[in-house]
């Protein structure tokens, strides 16, 4: 009889969804008082922190890693660390929840897409059903359940802002099997966390001569350290160890559940009630990843 093991890939894909629902929860709500790039930025310098006690004992291996692998590692962290979040954040400053989500969807599409045209691999038919039938969850959910509303969504600033983030972000998924093969996790993270602040620290200094600045209250803090502490450390390393064992396409996937995740803790967070459309969409999502990631036994 095989036993659940906590470190299961989908475990950690389904823990990964609901921290960075979480983190949507936190970028809508508090918009207002933490402008986009100090939120990016500081999320990171958390998430920095966090990783250097683990990553100290291998600090042999990032100087090793930096001197060997600097192009791919510095990608890395320009696309999944300074690019993705902080596109996201700064689309949400313009562009309405609907149009976001449903364009963060797309990204299982994107990076399916990107497989087949960059590394000639495809889905099993079985597979591609299942992506058809979670996207239909989205749609039902980001359309509140009447398809006329898809017929009124327009893209402004903020959609496109969104739309590059979504690449960003399948791009970084898929670049992950070339990282160095033999360097700790933790060593990566902090490398990856390290050069994002670093890249975001000009972009910040720029916010900030915008008069752009935190209107600091013990809510909006205590947002900014959980989008450091969840999302962004143990997110990641939930994250890249999936991606490691299951694949970008499957992992992908799973991104569907952010918008079952989202009004949920959006009910919880910002009084918003889910609907009946909320869960007959996550019914076709969690079919969806049913009939993706289920293995086939052969006779």
């Amino acid at each position: 009889m095989r036993h659940f093991r906590p470190d299961n890939p989908y475990l950690l894909l389904l823990l990964t969804v609901l921290f960075w629902s979480g983190n949507w929860v936190v970028g809508r709500g508090f918009r207002g008082d933490v402008p986009p790039v100090a939120l990016a930025f500081w999320r990171w310098t958390i998430a920095f922190g966090c990783t250097l006690p683990f990553a100290w004992p291998h600090r042999q291996q990032i100087g090793t890693a930096l001197r060997q692998h600097s192009g791919i590692l510095a990608l890395l962290s320009l696309l999944g660390v300074s690019g993705y979040n902080t596109l996201t954040y700064i689309g949400l400053q313009h562009t309405t929840a609907t149009n976001g989500v449903l364009l963060n969807s797309f990204i299982p599409i994107v990076i399916i897409a990107l497989s087949w045209a960059c590394f000639g691999k495809r889905l099993s038919t079985r597979e591609t059903i299942g992506v058809l039938v979670s996207l239909c969850g989205v749609t039902v959910i980001v359309a509140h359940g009447d398809p006329a509303t898809l017929t009124t969504l327009s893209f402004n600033p903020g959609d496109l802002w969104i739309m590059g983030s979504v690449f960003v972000w399948a791009g970084y998924t898929l670049l992950l099997q070339f990282r160095p093969a033999n360097l700790h996790p933790m060593a990566m993270l902090a490398i990856l966390t390290g050069l994002g602040v670093v890249t975001l620290a000009p972009l910040y200094a720029w916010e900030l001569a915008q008069g752009r600045f935190i209107h600091p209250s013990p809510a909006a803090l205590a947002g900014v350290l959980y989008t450091g502490v969840f999302p962004a450390f143990l997110g990641y390393v939930f994250w890249n160890r999936a991606v490691a064992q299951v694949g970008g396409a499957v992992s992908g996937l799973f991104i569907h559940l952010m918008p079952v995740f989202t009004p949920l803790l959006s009910a919880v967070f910002l009084g918003e009630a889910p609907r009946a459309y909320h869960f007959a969409g996550m019914a076709l999502i969690l079919g969806g990843i049913v009939l993706t990631t289920m293995r086939r036994r052969l006779k």
